[in-house]
């Protein structure tokens, strides 16, 4: 084989639980279970059959835990694919021509409101940002008093790079008020923080299973009843027949049990890593004083979280980020320069461009998430070779 013989994730110091988190053992235990024992849930037999229980068993389950119907859960490949239906879904239901999402958003729902905009004659507006990467609400405001309403309003529950969380709540009490169409991409914010499909201004929610433990390539849209949706592609009656084809069955099992793992513990989980944030905020302003944290800052507005515990954006000035990564896992530590849908593309990140910053800044910035795996000790050993990373990277950009 090419590929070279990987370190166990568990062997190395991993700090990029936002682009994938390791599989938990429930998950594990739930596909191996059923690894020989799988049919087809559309097929009358009873085989089949018992593959539809166990199907249904896990939709119930999921809605439980995101408080909504089980009618309501869509199972599809990724987050991703989930954005895609949700957005395209919606513009082939409605004729109206802005959508209308952040600045800040992933890159699976920002080109593809450009293509629905390119493909249909269509518009997309960007709502700004501020340097925090919080939605200016005056703004939102004044583009549903135009006159003309949005095909969607997309927004993301919280980002997967800086961490900023949007008030969702405020913007669905703003857009129900017109009958705007809401889409949240809540990938990031699952297992982090308390997420609930329950507000009736809530259209669709979207949610990727690896990012809490799961399996990849299975994922959840939520959809409410009565939504504006026409599936963008036909194949077949699953899923409401908005995702078409034959279900990844162990990855819904997978999915569902790292779901109610991480649902289980979030409460728990979302203070151990606050902690650990604080620790490795600290501990990074006390060897390199220049770097910058992006994002929020970790207070609570109304009792509301402002950012992610998880995530820490970090700009070393006078270093490439780049290099930064390439460096750090040379001595074993995973960590990435944002995105990994954008990740190994030269340019500088979207997301952090448009809170301001500057190109340089922007290629100098780091990002370290955390998730269930994470310690202390992977704190301490970023922290204990941070010096001479950050020496070696300063010194490769001066080349």
């Amino acid at each position: 084989m090419l590929c070279e013989a990987p370190e166990p994730i568990a062997d190395l110091h991993y700090l990029d639980h936002a682009a994938i988190s390791p599989l938990r053992p429930a998950a594990v235990e739930a596909m191996v279970g059923m690894a020989h024992d799988l049919g087809n849930p559309f097929s009358v037999h009873s085989v089949g059959r018992r593959a539809r229980c166990h199907l249904e068993e896990c939709r119930e389950e999921i809605a439980e835990l995101l408080h909504a119907l089980p009618t309501e859960v869509i199972f599809v490949g990724s987050g991703t694919e989930a954005n895609n239906i949700a957005l395209q879904g919606t513009a082939l239901a409605r004729s109206q021509q802005r959508i209308l999402i952040s600045s800040i958003e992933h890159p699976s729902v920002t080109e593809t409101a450009a293509h629905i905009a390119a493909t249909s004659s269509r518009t997309v507006e960007k709502l700004p940002v501020s340097d925090t990467g919080m939605i200016h609400m005056d703004a939102l405001q004044e583009s549903l008093d135009t006159g003309q309403d949005p095909l969607v309003v997309a927004v993301h529950h919280a980002n997967n790079e800086i961490g900023s969380i949007q008030p969702i709540q405020r913007i669905a009490e703003l857009t129900a008020e017109k009958g705007i169409p809401f889409h949240i991409d809540a990938v990031q914010a699952l297992g982090h923080i308390p997420v609930s499909f329950a507000h009736p201004g809530f259209t669709t929610m979207s949610f990727a299973s690896q990012k809490f433990g799961g399996p990849t390539g299975i994922g959840i849209l939520l959809a409410r009843r009565g939504a504006p949706l026409v599936a963008p592609f036909k194949g077949g009656s699953q899923e409401r027949e908005l995702r078409p084809g034959t279900q990844n069955l162990l990855g819904v099992l997978g999915m569902t049990a790292a779901l109610r793992e991480a649902v289980d513990n979030q409460q728990a989980e979302e203070k151990r890593l606050a902690e650990l944030r604080r620790k490795l905020i600290s501990g990074i302003h006390a060897i390199v004083p220049q770097a910058v944290v992006n994002g929020p800052a970790e207070t609570e507005q109304n009792d509301t979280r402002t950012v992610l515990p998880n995530i820490v954006s970090v700009s070393f000035p006078g270093c490439d980020g780049d290099g930064l990564v390439m460096f750090l896992d040379g001595k074993d530590i995973s960590v990435s320069m944002g995105s990994a849908c954008t990740e190994g593309v030269a340019e500088p990140s979207d997301i952090l461009l448009a809170t301001g910053m500057s190109e340089q800044q922007a290629r100098s910035t780091i990002r370290l998430s955390m998730g269930y795996t994470t310690s202390e000790e992977n704190i301490d050993a970023f922290l204990g070779v941070l010096p001479q990373v950050v020496e070696r990277a300063h010194r490769a950009s001066l080349d």
